[in-house]
């Protein structure tokens, strides 16, 4: 048996032989061998296009980076020498007291019409205070300066401010982050974020931060004490002043504000 070819046009003509080809059936029938071959091209070009579309899309966009945050370990710090000066406590010294005149407190008299005068409030006489059980007392207030001092009533209030309070490059006991180094090792690793316009442009290296760890425990007080860029200083900054309460340096068993020296590496890998 001869194979027949339905897209032919021989088998178009046999099919319709003797019949009207006037009539649409047949311009469909011619033209459809035409019609499947712009349709299986069609389909295969969207096919390839959208297998190889994810391909191109990868390979057109730029190359990213991957973004590594590293902490220096504190043991790598330099020991700062210990002075014996600082290492002793200086106790705030309060001002002497201003110098003052002894006084009495003096009530002054309020002067009132004679219907107005309880009999009560009038003065008494000798013979009645001597009989009377009310014991009368004035207020005396002793001086430390008779010939020098100033009038109580002359003297104003008195402001006294405390003295600046001292802080310490290097104590008995060092402030501690809650945990221990590697804790805050981990905490600065977690918090910090790269600055995207640092990561475009490549920025690496090192901030090293000093900052002083208070008596009650809070972080305050950072400089940036080398600087990489604008916006990694504020990010290292920004990380440290976020830092929960450190337990605080000791000196002579007493809670004291010391330094803290910290550096923070960024580095794109």
């Amino acid at each position: 048996m001869a194979k027949i070819d339905l897209s032919s046009q021989e088998w178009c003509n046999l099919v319709f032989q003797g019949k009207n080809r006037e009539y649409g059936a047949y311009k469909l029938r011619r033209e459809s061998p035409r019609r499947h071959a712009i349709a299986l091209l069609l389909v295969s070009v969207i096919a390839l296009v959208g297998f190889s579309l994810p391909r191109l899309m990868s390979g057109s966009a730029p190359e990213q980076k991957e973004v590594m945050v590293e902490v220096t370990t504190l043991s790598q710090l330099e020991e700062p020498e210990i002075k014996q000066e600082e290492m002793k406590r200086v106790e705030p010294v309060a001002p002497p007291p201003p110098a003052l005149k002894s006084s009495i407190k003096f009530t002054a008299p309020i002067i009132k019409k004679d219907e107005e005068v309880n009999e009560a409030d009038e003065i008494k006489t000798q013979d009645e205070l001597t009989q009377t059980k009310v014991a009368i007392s004035i207020a005396d207030v002793k001086g430390n300066d008779e010939e020098h001092g100033l009038d109580i009533a002359e003297l104003k209030e008195v402001v006294v401010q405390a003295p600046p309070e001292k802080v310490f490059d290097m104590v008995e006991q060092m402030p501690q982050f809650p945990g221990g180094v590697a804790e805050l090792m981990k905490y600065v690793a977690s918090q910090l974020k790269y600055p995207p316009i640092a990561q475009e442009n490549g920025v690496q290296g090192r901030v090293v931060c000093q900052f002083v760890v208070g008596h009650d425990g809070k972080v305050r007080d950072v400089n940036v004490l080398k600087m990489l860029d604008p916006h990694c200083d504020r990010e290292a900054i920004r990380v440290i002043l976020s830092m929960p309460r450190w337990i605080p340096g000791k000196q002579n068993g007493q809670p004291v504000s010391v330094k803290f020296t910290l550096p923070v590496v960024f580095r794109l890998k």
